[in-house]
Order: C-alpha cells, then sequence, then structure tokens
C-alpha cells in the first residue's frame, strides 16, 4: 500500500469521526488505568457496566489499597479473569501510592512495571489519558491493519512500529480510536461489513464481502459512502 492511499484511509476515517474517543468510561487517569486492565479479554460495554458501580466505592490507588481484593472482587465478578485482574488493580494502586505519589506516572516504562499493564495497555494511557500520539494495537487494531494492509506484521509489536513509521503526523493521535473502532463495527472478524466500509475501494484485502443482509449489494470495486471533508 502506498503513502497516498494510506493518507486517503485516514481522511476518510476522520472525515466520518472527526472526535473518537475511547469506549470505557472514566473521569481521571487512574479510572482510565483501572478500566484498561480490566477490559483485558472483556468489552468494554461490560467494563463499564462493573466500573458503574466500583468508581463511586473506590476510584484512587488508596481507595482500592482500603478496599482490598476480597471486597473489590464483587464488583467485577461478571467480567473475566476476575480473580487475577482484582490482584493487580490492588497491587498496581499499591505501587502507585508507594513509588509514584498516588499519580499515575506519563511514562511507559514507569506504566509498563505496574502489575497488568503490558504495551498495549500502556500505549493506551498514555494517548488517551495524556494525548501521548502513542498507537495501540488491539485484536481490532492487529486484523484491520493487516486485513487492508494498512500496515503488516506478524505481531502487534510489529503491526505498531509499522503504523507508526507510515502514519502521516497529523492523524497519529486518533488513528488507533480510528482503528479500533472501525474493526469493531465494520471490518470485524468473521464477515467484514465491506458494503458500508468508507475506505472499502481503497482496502487491499482480497475476499470482500459483497453483501450483507439487509443491506443492498454494491458491484466490487466498492464505493465509499459519502462523506463530509473539512475545508483547508
Amino acid at each position: 500500500m502506498n503513502a497516498q492511499k494510506r493518507r486517503l484511509i485516514f481522511e476518510r476515517l476522520r472525515a466520518a469521526n472527526p472526535n473518537p474517543r475511547s469506549e470505557l468510561d472514566y473521569r481521571t487517569p487512574f479510572e482510565l488505568l483501572v478500566a484498561v486492565v480490566l477490559s483485558a479479554q472483556a468489552t468494554d460495554k461490560g467494563v463499564n457496566k462493573a466500573t458503574e458501580k466500583l468508581f463511586p466505592v473506590a476510584n484512587t490507588p488508596q481507595a482500592f489499597v482500603k478496599l482490598g481484593v476480597d471486597r473489590l472482587i464483587p464488583y467485577i465478578s461478571s467480567i473475566g479473569l476476575f480473580n487475577m485482574k482484582a490482584k493487580n488493580v490492588v497491587a498496581l494502586s499499591q505501587r502507585l501510592v508507594d513509588e509514584h505519589g498516588g499519580e499515575v506516572p506519563r511514562d511507559r516504562d514507569a506504566l509498563e512495571k505496574l502489575p497488568g499493564v503490558g504495551r498495549k495497555s500502556a500505549n493506551v494511557v498514555l494517548n488517551v489519558a495524556f494525548g501521548e500520539p502513542t498507537i495501540a494495537v488491539d485484536t481490532h487494531v492487529f486484523r484491520v491493519a493487516n486485513r487492508t494492509k494498512l500496515a503488516v506484521g506478524k505481531d502487534p509489536e510489529a503491526v505498531e512500529r509499522q503504523l507508526l513509521k507510515v502514519t502521516p503526523d497529523e492523524f497519529r493521535l486518533n488513528a488507533h480510536h480510528w482503528l479500533i473502532l472501525h474493526g469493531r463495527y465494520v471490518c470485524i472478524a468473521r464477515v467484514p461489513r465491506c458494503p458500508e466500509c468508507v475506505i472499502a475501494d481503497l482496502c487491499e484485502y482480497k475476499a470482500k464481502t459483497r453483501a450483507l443482509p439487509g443491506v443492498d449489494a454494491r458491484a466490487l470495486p466498492l464505493s465509499p459512502p459519502a462523506v463530509p471533508r473539512k475545508r483547508a
């Protein structure tokens, strides 16, 4: 895929959703960090349902340390891997109190040293909470990047490196939001919704879906819906 096509992809994703945001509910960097840790192998909707009741009870590292693992578990038991996540959240809260004055560090290495926080989670926190132009690669971003040929890689870190290399600077801050949402709702795993896709004619995926139940089929190559363009 060439640079011109990549730019057009991001221009269309931006036009369709100029101000993308995380679908996790949070009010502070710490609430975001907790929500991100809880979201591993879980849906944002499920996490939001749990944190809606949890955060009024505890929403600071000190409060989570005081709450403890046993009392945290009932609030997150609807989420997968809740036992391990409860231990990680309390442990990372203790680490924040002991080493960072109860604040979430704006530093990748420090974030990745927290229990339950890997590279993807650190990228999400840096981007969403602190406005850093990082690109978090989850299963959706990995699929969309490889399927479209926007950025090809054998593992998430390889895709991240490639995306950082080829994504124009003006799109980098929101790139992972656009790609996550596109993968979650349009370029889905089993049957991608190509007839509804705003970048279908730019995508280099060969096995495009020609028609969807209840959606009028369009002849290939697929044409994107008209989207408003920003004035220069």
